[in-house]
């Protein structure tokens, strides 16, 4: 079966559901061939790429080289195995992030389309479309396959996907099987492609091919969903990053430099004989030290930690209707302080209905007659002709407002397919945000008429009215508005039959039909989470197409202006409300000023938006934004973080950062406190892996100034920093996120991630645990003769990583107001993590022998070591405790 071979009536009445599934059967599903992915071996092999790996694997190779000669292979084999533990976590936990992140890219596949089928109008996933289907698009659609026209009106693509032409005009002016010759497009003016925008205009189509059969299935390209860009936070880490490791290196030459020279001075035996081996030993014990303080100083597991924290947040805020489509939108959101906000869908639930009409013959509600029959059938035919709206049973497809006008016809028994299969339509303009109107001509029973609806003010600027009716039609019009309902206005002009059917009518002289009064109510939910951006330090501005008085009445409603408001024409008073063209009049200086306290930007037009999320970037503020039609996608790129609907365009959704999946503020402000508490769980591993490593390396380098061995061997240091550093990662990459972050204002984009005050704190407890362990390793060298023994140094070791371990818990509680045992069984991955951790130490120190340089300790050890060591916590907890009930 071809798209081709259908006749003219199949085409009309779409595919029935036994012709699909034959279609399915020959041609396949609509879904694209992934590029061929990396193997999961070249992928694990990657990871021996990072410099400080491949040093570890420079030094293991000459450990296994000098353990021939000493015929003891322990602490070779320590080395390799803590470098595959290392890569092979870290290999494990980047592939699962990928994983999901190529779960949710999946969800493209899911979009919604228009399609007719057994002679109605139905929504199918983009993959469910077949070979055949009648595809119906409009402004903002993307083709979800390659097609051909068989019905257009002004339509107008984006082809840049495949040819690189932003704009291209579609029509069926050349005939498909002999194109004109003076066709010079890449493609045929009948094709529709896969892929490609539709911009304006609207079509129906028949589908000619689906999957790796279409065109740009053909084209050999690369795909792949992970942005390369760093991003504010990535820049930060990466600064970061190089500090340490740059600091670290030096400090590592520097010891290496004074244990050997110590070393030297200190065994004058063995420097003045010929056992160039046992020589060799010391130097390869020295360097092996060197390159532990690199391994210490490096925060090896940052990396870890942010794709962890990325992987969990994706998931999470997908859960909470949040699909992210840009990683840097996670950490973004996090210091917005400025939110844009659509009203309609966003603040409103979007489930409109008709709730009056007023008419040149008197005003009616629902249930309600009209007086003049004529100017009824008139009404009925502009609500049913003049629409791009489809009712399949219950489900409203299309515009939320059209389909409330057919609901509407319903109501009044009026079947809205019968007037169109009657009406034959000449010419349309589809509505747009600029216009604030959409225009049809038809011709009916042997008359042409051109049907108007839109804007009030726009649709009565064509009326002939005089002015007692005018100011009726207005009264009206500012009540329903300041009961929070949208309105229409319907005009309507009788043309005569020879006037060419392309021609455009001329915006004066209709005779005015009807106000249609349509309530939207507002998301229950809305009204408490304005208030907690608020209390986050949020700004939320209204900037919507409707009236100043109906988004002024829902703004009142939801808190985001007080119960009255001062009049924009007021000089000398704070301006909370402005209309598009009113903003457009202003400077850029008069307009910065305005936009501190504005709250309602009404009749917005998309550039007014665009110019107004400029502004706010130049008053050094983050800016979120919330769009769903194709005229968004500017306001949407130019913004900080753009979030589109669910219900929005594809245009909308592929200019967005974002996607809010239930069309809901709620879901907005919860991306915020996502966002925020991301960014709070890198600060916590921060703090905990740079106490860490403060701590390791004060202990290595005073190792030149006691007669012992180093206190920390190479396998211990690295099962701390490698090891255990990546099971903290997981553990505090995986904490709930706390509301309480959204009593805090936002942070700045430029902050450093260390803050002075977290800093001194990781200075001053890395320096504490310093103290402790020296004093500790003092102790033992000199309270007997005969130095320490590795029972000691057992000691030594656990009591060092139990410090750790407690201070984990310290990390978990940084920030917060509240004790870290607060809720703790509830974050089940750190107490899974704290679990590993305790279990991976005892079988390290029970049974790891030669190789970590342990002995067995009994119970009562361990129980003294945990004891003592838990202080750590339970000190701070005290102090959290008690100022957590000021």
């Amino acid at each position: 079966m071809s798209a081709n071979s259908f006749h003219e009536d199949a085409v009309s009445a779409g595919l029935t559901a036994a012709q699909v599934e034959q279609s399915r059967r020959e041609h396949g599903d609509n879904m694209l061939t992934p590029p061929p992915s990396v193997s999961l071996w070249r992928l694990y092999i990657d990871k021996y790429r990072d410099p400080i790996i491949q040093v570890l694997l420079f030094a293991a190779a000459v450990s296994l080289v000098l353990s021939f000669f000493k015929n003891d292979f322990v602490e070779t084999l320590g080395i390799i195995l803590a470098i595959f533990f290392a890569t092979t976590v870290g290999f494990y936990f980047e592939r699962d992030a990928a994983r999901r992140f190529s779960l949710l890219t999946a969800l493209d596949e899911e979009q919604p389309v228009k399609v007719r089928r057994d002679g109605k109008v139905m929504l199918v996933p983009r993959r469910d479309v077949v070979v055949g289907d009648v595809i119906l698009l409009e402004p903002g659609d993307e083709v979800p396959a390659d097609a051909r026209l068989i019905h257009s009106l002004n339509l107008q693509v984006d082809e840049s996907a495949l040819t690189g032409e932003p704009v291209t005009e579609k029509n069926l002016s050349s005939p498909i099987s002999h194109p004109s010759s003076a066709d010079t497009s890449a493609y045929p003016s009948w094709q529709l492609l896969r892929s490609s925008l539709v911009m304006s205009g609207r079509a129906e189509a028949v589908v000619i091919a689906v999957g790796d059969q279409t065109e740009i299935g053909k084209v050999a390209r690369q795909s792949s969903e992970f942005s390369t860009v760093k991003t504010p936070l990535s820049q930060q880490l990466d600064h970061l990053a190089s500090l340490i490791s740059k600091v670290g290196s030096a400090i590592s030459i520097a010891a290496f430099l004074v244990f050997l020279v110590h070393d030297i001075l200190v065994n004058t035996t063995l420097w003045h004989s010929t056992d160039y081996v046992g020589m060799s030993e010391v130097v390869l014990k020295y360097f092996m030290m060197a390159v532990t303080l690199i391994v210490m100083a490096v925060p090896e597991g940052l990396p870890m930690a942010i794709t962890l924290a990325l992987a969990l947040n994706m998931r999470r805020m997908l859960k909470s209707n949040n699909l992210v489509r840009r990683l840097h939108a996670c950490e973004t959101m996090g210091a917005v302080t400025v939110i844009c906000t659509d009203k309609t869908g966003t603040l409103t639930q979007n489930r409109m209905s008709v709730q009056e009409v007023l008419t040149e013959g008197g005003m009616r509600n629902v249930e309600g007659g009209m007086r003049n029959e004529e100017g009824n059938q008139l009404l009925f035919l502009a609500m049913a002709v003049n629409s791009t709206a489809e009712l399949n049973g219950d489900q409203g497809i299309g515009n939320p407002t059209e389909v409330a006008l057919l609901r509407y016809l319903q109501q009044q028994s009026v079947d809205y397919r019968t007037w169109r299969q009657e009406a034959e339509m000449l010419s349309q303009e589809p509505f747009s945000t600029e216009r604030k109107y959409m225009k049809t001509t038809v011709k009916t029973g042997g008359r042409v008429y051109t049907l108007l609806k839109g804007a009030p003010e726009v649709v009565l600027a064509t009326c002939q009215l005089t002015a007692a009716e005018r100011q009726d039609i207005e009264a009206h019009l500012l009540s329903y508005q300041q009961h929070a309902m949208r309105t229409l206005a319907f005009a309507v002009k009788e043309s005569s039959l020879t006037e060419p059917a392309g021609e455009k009518e001329q915006m004066s002289d209709f005779v005015f039909q009807a106000v249609v009064a349509i309530s939207d109510p507002v998301r229950p939910e809305v009204s408490a989470a304005v208030e907690e951006c608020r209390k986050a330090g949020i700004e939320v501005k209204i900037v919507t197409g409707d009236t100043a008085a109906t988004t002024l009445e829902i703004a009142r409603q939801i808190g985001i202006v007080p119960s009255t408001h001062v009049p924009s024409e007021e000089k000398g008073t704070v301006v909370v409300s402005l209309t598009g063209p009113e903003f457009a009049a202003l400077s850029d200086e008069e307009a910065m000023t305005v936009l501190k306290n504005l709250k309602v930007l009404s009749r917005a037009r998309p550039s007014d938006k665009q110019r107004m999320v400029e502004l706010l970037q130049r008053m050094n503020e983050v800016v979120a934004v919330t769009g769903d039609g194709t005229n968004d996608a500017p306001a949407l790129n130019h913004a900080h973080v753009g979030l589109s609907l669910g219900s929005g365009t594809n245009v909308a959704k592929e200019a967005s950062d974002m996607t809010l999946l239930d069309d809901s503020f709620r879901s907005l402000s919860r991306a915020v406190m996502w966002g925020r508490s991301l960014y709070k769980n890198l600060q916590r591993f921060l703090y905990f892996q740079l106490v860490v490593n403060v701590t390791a390396l004060l202990l290595v380098l005073v190792g030149a100034f006691v007669d012992t061995e180093m206190p920390l061997t190479v396998t211990q240091i690295l099962w701390v920093n490698l090891i255990m550093d990546t099971f903290a990662a997981l553990a505090l990459a995986s904490l709930v996120p706390s509301r309480d972050v959204m009593n805090e204002p936002p942070r700045s984009r430029s902050a450093f991630i260390i803050p002075r005050r977290m800093g001194v704190q990781i200075l001053l407890t890395g320096f504490l645990f310093f103290v402790v362990m020296f004093v500790f390793l003092l102790y033992c060298e000199f309270h007997r003769t005969g130095g320490i023994d590795i029972r000691e140094l057992t000691w030594f070791f656990t009591t060092f990583v139990m410090l750790q371990f407690w201070n984990l818990f310290n990390a978990k509680a940084l920030g917060s107001r509240h004790p870290a045992l607060r809720h703790f069984f509830w974050n089940r991955g750190m107490v899974l993590v704290l679990v590993l951790i305790l279990l991976g130490q005892i079988l390290i120190v029970q049974y790891g022998g030669r190789m970590f340089r342990t002995v067995p300790l009994s119970w009562q050890e361990w129980a003294v070591i945990i004891g003592t060591t838990s202080l750590v916590l339970w000190i701070p907890e005290v102090y959290r405790k008690v100022r957590s009930k000021r």
